[in-house]
């Protein structure tokens, strides 16, 4: 794994849901697990967070151009309600970007499937659907990891109060038929836990760079921006400082190349997050 830490910090189970995930300029609150807050998780992550992050390279899943001035790599979990409806803003972000080769994404595993103290496990099949989409990958390549991500997050309920088993993991070939695979050798590959040590070293990952929540992206640009864009992004995501803290939802590097963004932000947020880091 790379940027690893400490025994100590790799077991901590770091992740939270994002209790104030904003759809549509209003806040939703999830029922029973996901608004579970776990203890054990960084109390001060480190501000240079861009020392952590692995980079964006040709191992990642990345839909749109590689090259692209502005990489959003998202850290999601398939059975949190919040990574669904940012999922589909994502897919909105990329039918308005993707087209012209100016935004790419970068989709990386963090699945909460980690006991808390308590022994709790938030999202228990989360790390296995995580693996199917490295199967589906493993067996048809980019194309066919997309489609099979889009798929499972357009018909799964997720976990929350109301529908605590989420997916049915029966549906998990039935996706894997859907984005045209070979059933058989997808089950034997989700079967041996192929995929088991990276969706781990994913996870890793995000707890180094001081990931808490899911979904969290981090914007890498390919340049550092100025001052005055560092202030006008402050002022985008004044309406969502927390109201108990007034911390941001966003986290700015030392080098003024990335922009960490934590939870399901409105579409109308990130594009204006986008369109402001195109001006520049």
């Amino acid at each position: 794994m790379e940027n690893q830490k400490p025994q100590s910090v790799l077991n901590i189970p770091t992740a939270i849901l994002i209790a104030g995930a904003i759809i549509a300029g209003s806040v939703i609150w999830s029922k029973g697990p996901s608004s579970q807050v776990t203890k054990n998780q960084p109390s001060s992550p480190s501000d240079s967070f861009e020392q952590q992050l692995k980079p964006v390279t040709s191992a990642d899943h990345i839909l749109g151009n590689p090259n692209a001035k502005i990489k959003i790599v998202e850290y999601s979990d398939p059975s949190c309600p919040f990574c669904k409806v940012f999922h589909s803003t994502m897919k909105k972000v990329m039918a308005d970007y993707g087209a012209s080769g100016n935004v790419a994404w970068v989709y990386r595993s963090y699945p909460l499937d980690k006991p808390d103290p308590n022994g709790r496990i938030l999202h228990p099949n989360a790390g296995r659907e995580s693996q199917a989409f490295e199967c589906a990958a493993d067996l048809g390549g980019n194309d066919a990891f997309w489609k099979y991500t889009n798929r499972l997050y357009e018909i799964t309920p997720s976990v929350t109060g109301d529908t605590p088993k989420g997916l049915d993991q029966a549906q998990l070939p039935e996706i894997a038929k859907f984005a045209g695979l070979n059933v058989e050798d997808f089950n034997n590959c989700l079967s041996t836990g192929k995929f088991k040590s990276k969706i781990d070293a994913d996870f890793t990952n995000g707890v180094n760079v001081g990931i808490q929540g899911t979904p969290a992206s981090i914007i890498i640009l390919s340049k550092p921006f100025s001052l005055p864009v560092k202030e006008k992004l402050m002022a985008i995501y004044e309406p969502y400082k927390d109201p108990q803290t007034g911390e941001y939802p966003i986290r700015l590097s030392s080098d003024s190349k990335m922009v960490m963004m934590s939870g399901a932000m409105p579409i109308e947020i990130v594009k204006a997050t986008i369109d402001l880091l195109f001006t520049y």
